[in-house]
């Protein structure tokens, strides 16, 4: 006959390898989900505009964001981190993405929001480049599971124009 240990043995490798499945099964069924989230960018103001004694530009504006991002939420998912970038190009770089805003998304509850905020990090070019510059404002999302792997998009919203004199 088979032994106490040989058969916790057995029992305890069928039971990881159900639960390996299920895990499996759960990251697999996030593909069926087709999320169609929004996102809006209003700029109400730039507050300040200029040349930083070192000669790089500076920008502060307000901003109203809002955004539903319910549709990215599935029971599998743990959190949403979001994250407004400004992003232009300038004839040393295709692409500059500058974080302006960021937050982390806990819950569905909490992923319909509207904000009214200033810019939480400083929106600086290494130079002299952007006045008169167009901008995309993109808003990236990546999504954390609770088993599987993260996955992540953008919305880009384009048509914004920084002023041409320093202010």
């Amino acid at each position: 006959m088979h032994s106490f240990g040989y058969r916790a043995n057995a029992l305890l490798t069928f039971s990881i390898t159900i639960l390996a499945l299920m895990c499996a099964m759960a990251s697999l069924s996030d593909n069926f989900n087709s999320p169609t989230p929004s996102a809006q960018v209003q700029v109400l103001n730039i507050n300040w505009f200029q040349k930083q004694p070192n000669g790089n530009d500076e920008v502060s504006m307000t901003l109203n964001i809002s955004a539903d991002l319910q549709s990215l939420f599935t029971w599998n998912t743990k959190q949403v981190f979001v994250f407004l970038a400004a992003e232009y190009e300038t004839p040393k770089n295709s692409l500059n993405q500058i974080s302006l805003w960021d937050g982390i998304i806990p819950s569905k509850e909490h992923a319909k929001f509207w904000i009214h905020t200033s810019n939480k990090y400083r929106f600086i070019d290494q130079g002299s480049n952007l006045r008169g510059k167009e901008y995309n404002l993109t808003m990236h999302w990546h999504v954390m599971p609770k088993t599987g792997k993260m996955s992540a998009d953008k919305i880009v919203m384009p048509g914004y124009r920084l002023p041409v004199e320093y202010r």
